[in-house]
C-alpha cells in the first residue's frame, strides 16, 4: 500500500501507461462528439469488460497514452434493466490492481466493486449485479484506495444506463445517439508531447486537481448535430474535482427531468445548473428554433481562498463572466424530431417512504487533520483517515437514519455507496425534494442532512464506503467504511 510520499511521486507513466514521444499542436475544439459503444446486458447475456492500456487521438498530431475499459479511453455505456441479474467478466490487462465500482447501484457490498474488490493484473473477476431500483443514469469507475484519482484521470470510467421496462412511458427522447446523448464531462491537462499530465502539487491535493482542457466523451470541446426538437442530455461530472456551473451561451432555458437516483416528480425549468463531482443530471433542451448553441460553464470557485486558485489550471474564458466552452450543438432540421411537449409529471419518479429515522450520525470532513505532512495527507472523516482494516460505522438492514455531514474549508461532494438518499437540509434550510430528487452524492457547503435507508447487506470483509468525491481527498484519507447487517 502506498504511503503519502510514494503517492506524491507516483504518476501513471511506468505503471500502466507507455511513454509516448511526439509533437503535438495546440488543443483544438470542434471534433465530432464521440458516441460510446453500448454493452447491452438487458437480454441477459454474459459480456466482458477489460481494463486496457491504449493510445487515443485527443490532440492533433499525436496520440495520447490512456487507459479504458474495453476501449482505449473511458468505457462503453452499459445498459441494464431493473429486475434482472446482470453478469459480466471483469478483466485486468494493466500492470496494477483495478476495480469496477458500480456507482449508484443499490447492490450488496460484495457486488459493489469498492476498494476490497480488486482485480489483479492478468486476472479476471465475475460481476453479478442484482438490480432492483428505478431507471437512472449511473456510472462506473476504478476505486482502488490511494489510486482512484489517477485511474479515473487516465480513463477508467464509463456511464451506465438503467432502464425499467415496466415503468410508464415518459415521453422523453430515447433514441440513443440521436436525441438521447451520454455526456461524460471531464477536465484534463496535456503536455506538449501529448501526455495526459497528472501532477498535483500541494494546492492540487488540498483543493483537488483540475485541468485546463474540457473533454466530453474523451474529445476536447466537441460538437454534435441534433434534430430540431427535444434533445435529452445525460450529463455526468466525471472530473476529479471540478464543479461545473452550466448554462447555454444564448441564455436558453431547459428542463431538468432526472437526478442521480432517477426521474424527478415533475419538470424543473432552469437556465443554470451546478454539478459537482460524480453527480448526474438529465436535462431536455429544445432545439426546435433551429439555432446552434454552445454549452458553457462558469469557472470553478470551490477554493478555500482566492489565492489557492492562483496557478491552478483553468480553461480559457470566452465570455465576460469568465465562462468557458464545454461543447457545441448544431441543428439539422431534416432529422426526425420530437417536438411535442413533455408530460407535466412523471408517475414512476422515485419517492420512497423511508419511515421514521431511528438514529442520527455525524460526519465531519476534515482537511489538514494533522497537517499536510501527516501520513494521511491531512484528509480524514471524524478525525480518522481511511484504513482498509477499520470499520467506522455499523448500520442495520432496513433501518432509516439521518446523516449530518459537515464540510471544512471548501465544498465537498459526499457519496454513500449502496443506496440513494433524500437531502433534507443545507445549512439548516430545507432542501426541496421536487427539485433535488433521489441522490447518492450531496454537495456539502457547510452542513447538510440526508435521510438514508439501507436495504442491501455489506459485511466486514467487503464493506460499503462513504467519502468525499474530490478524488484527491478520497485517496488521501477522506473516506470511511460501514457495514449493513
Amino acid at each position: 500500500m502506498l504511503n503519502r510520499r510514494s503517492f506524491l511521486k507516483t504518476s501513471a507513466a511506468g505503471l500502466f501507461l507507455p511513454a509516448l514521444i511526439g509533437r503535438a499542436s495546440a488543443a483544438e475544439s470542434g471534433a465530432p462528439l464521440p458516441i460510446p459503444d453500448i454493452i447491452d446486458l438487458r437480454s441477459g447475456g454474459l459480456e466482458s469488460l477489460d481494463a486496457i492500456a491504449g493510445k487515443t487521438a485527443i490532440l492533433q498530431g499525436v496520440e495520447t497514452a490512456t487507459v479504458g475499459y474495453s476501449q482505449s479511453f473511458l468505457g462503453p455505456v452499459i445498459r441494464v434493466n431493473r429486475g434482472q441479474t446482470a453478469r459480466m467478466t471483469l478483466g485486468n490487462k494493466l500492470k496494477e490492481n483495478i476495480s469496477v465500482h458500480w456507482h449508484g447501484l443499490h447492490i450488496e457490498g460484495a457486488q459493489d466493486g469498492g476498494p476490497h474488490s480488486m482485480v489483479a493484473p492478468g486476472e479476471t473477476m465475475d460481476a453479478v449485479l442484482d438490480i432492483d431500483q428505478p431507471a437512472a443514469t449511473l456510472w462506473y469507475h476504478s476505486h482502488i484506495h490511494k489510486r482512484t484519482a489517477v485511474h479515473v484521470w487516465h480513463g477508467l470510467a464509463g456511464m451506465m444506463i438503467l432502464d425499467d421496462p415496466d415503468a410508464a412511458d415518459t415521453g422523453l427522447p430515447d433514441t440513443y445517439g440521436v436525441d438521447d446523448f451520454p455526456l461524460v464531462v471531464q477536465d484534463r491537462n496535456f503536455a506538449s508531447n501529448g501526455t495526459m499530465t497528472y501532477a498535483p502539487q500541494r494546492a492540487g491535493f488540498m483543493m483537488g486537481y483540475r485541468g485546463n482542457e474540457i473533454l466530453v466523451n474523451g474529445a476536447i470541446q466537441p460538437e454534435v448535430t441534433v434534430p430540431a426538437g427535444l434533445v435529452r442530455l445525460r450529463i455526468l461530472n466525471g472530473s476529479n474535482a471540478r464543479i461545473y456551473h452550466f448554462r447555454f451561451d444564448d441564455g436558453r432555458s431547459f428542463q431538468q427531468v432526472a437526478s442521480d437516483g432517477g426521474l424527478l416528480k415533475a419538470l424543473v425549468t432552469m437556465d443554470k445548473l451546478t454539478l459537482s463531482g460524480a453527480e448526474r443530471v438529465e436535462i431536455v433542451v429544445d432545439f426546435s428554433d433551429g439555432k446552434a448553441a454552445q454549452l458553457l460553464s462558469l469557472q470553478d470557485d470551490n477554493f478555500e481562498m482566492a489565492m489557492m486558485a492562483r496557478g491552478m489550471p483553468a480553461p480559457n474564458a470566452i465570455a465576460d463572466d469568465g465562462a468557458f466552452e464545454v461543447m457545441r450543438f448544431n441543428v439539422d432540421t431534416a432529422k426526425p424530431a420530437i417536438t411535442m411537449g413533455l408530460p407535466a409529471v412523471f408517475t414512476d419518479a422515485p419517492d420512497p417512504d423511508f419511515g421514521e429515522p431511528v438514529r442520527r450520525r455525524f460526519f465531519k470532513l476534515d482537511m489538514m487533520a494533522g497537517g499536510m505532512m501527516g501520513g494521511n495527507g491531512g484528509m480524514a472523516i471524524n478525525g480518522n483517515p481511511m484504513d482498509m482494516d477499520v470499520i467506522n460505522q455499523e448500520a442495520s438492514l432496513g433501518e432509516t437514519e439521518i446523516w449530518e455531514i459537515e464540510g471544512s474549508r471548501m465544498a465537498h461532494p459526499f457519496h454513500v455507496h449502496g443506496t440513494s438518499f433524500k437531502v433534507l437540509t443545507h445549512n439548516g434550510q430545507p432542501a426541496d425534494f421536487a427539485t433535488t430528487g433521489m441522490k447518492d452524492v450531496v454537495l456539502v457547503a457547510g452542513k447538510s442532512e440526508i435521510l438514508v435507508r439501507f436495504d442491501r447487506k455489506a459485511d466486514a470483509d467487503i464493506p460499503y464506503m462513504y467519502h468525499c468525491h474530490i478524488l484527491e481527498h478520497e485517496d488521501l484519507g477522506m473516506m470511511g467504511q460501514f457495514t449493513v447487517t
